[in-house]
């Protein structure tokens, strides 16, 4: 049997952090996965810029709340859904992530989670499990699923590359030089089309 994972930000959704940016007019929240593969070094940058700025999880779940799916992200959940079973596999947390997935119809949702005081200052974060993206896919690959997996970001490419069958969705140019044997689709409809052939085959 075959099953889905894939990444949640950039894919169905718009980048919570690059959002907290805009809002908040803090130009180094816009770094992501995209520019930094280490996660670690990437989140501590975060939480860094969060203290000096005085700003909360309350702060960063208001923006959240004003976000919405990108454009034909539900259609496209819904579509896969009558296919075949999907997981999102994310690097977010369970705080910022709860309200947006109501507006995706509540698909199944692997993440981490924050550590908040009772200030509500986010003062740390749990990794759910260590490189949890590519030990998800080995997981199911253990319960004899056929996985198929996709992403756009430099923390997608160990689950694409440990799927039985891996690609990637609009990612940008340096993920493309680096990685220039992984397949890439840059719409729902190419999505739709590489989906279709591989549940096929």
């Amino acid at each position: 049997m075959k099953i889905l994972v894939a990444d949640l930000e950039g894919v169905f959704l718009p980048e919570i952090w690059i959002n907290v940016a805009k809002k908040t007019g803090i130009e180094e929240l816009k770094l992501t996965t995209r520019d930094i593969s280490d996660y670690d070094v990437l989140m501590t940058k975060r939480l860094s810029i969060l203290d000096e700025h005085n700003l909360t999880l309350k702060d960063i779940q208001a923006v959240i709340a004003g976000l919405d799916p990108l454009d034909g992200a539900k259609q496209m959940l819904d579509w896969i859904r009558k296919q075949t079973q999907i997981i999102i596999l994310s690097d977010t947390f369970e705080e910022f992530a709860g309200p947006l997935m109501a507006k995706l119809g509540f698909p199944a949702l692997l993440c981490h989670n924050l550590t908040v005081d009772a200030t509500n200052r986010i003062t740390g974060y749990n990794l759910r499990i260590d490189n949890q993206k590519a030990r998800a896919v080995k997981a199911l690959q253990g319960l004899n699923y056929h996985v198929i997996a996709f992403g756009d970001s430099y923390n997608d490419t160990g689950m694409i590359q440990a799927a039985d069958q891996g690609f990637f969705f609009r990612p940008p140019e340096s993920i493309t030089e680096d990685f220039p044997d992984i397949p890439i689709t840059r719409s729902y409809d190419e999505l739709k089309v590489m989906l279709t052939n591989l549940l096929a085959n």
